[in-house]
């Protein structure tokens, strides 16, 4: 999916409606983008500024399981 146009310039984009958070970058996922449309449908977006995931928790927005998934991925294991 592409980005909304009203969403262009935006990485983080929370629905006002139930106060999750998603990232724009992870639209390749099904679920995101389904969520993303919807919210640009209804017109019940909040995108942050600074447009950070720190911000968004700030006002309270919760990430998406989505989001939390890709951050565990990119952690590195400290097993070796």
């Amino acid at each position: 999916m592409a980005r909304p146009p009203q969403l262009e310039h935006q990485r983080y984009v929370g629905d006002k409606r139930t106060l999750v958070v998603y990232d724009l970058e992870l639209l390749d996922d099904p679920e995101v983008a389904a969520a993303v449309a919807d919210l640009v449908a209804a017109e019940s977006f909040l995108a942050f500024g600074p447009d950070t995931l720190a911000e968004a928790r700030n006002r309270g927005y919760r990430p998406h399981r989505s989001i939390r998934r890709a951050l565990a991925a990119a952690e590195p294991d400290d097993e070796a």
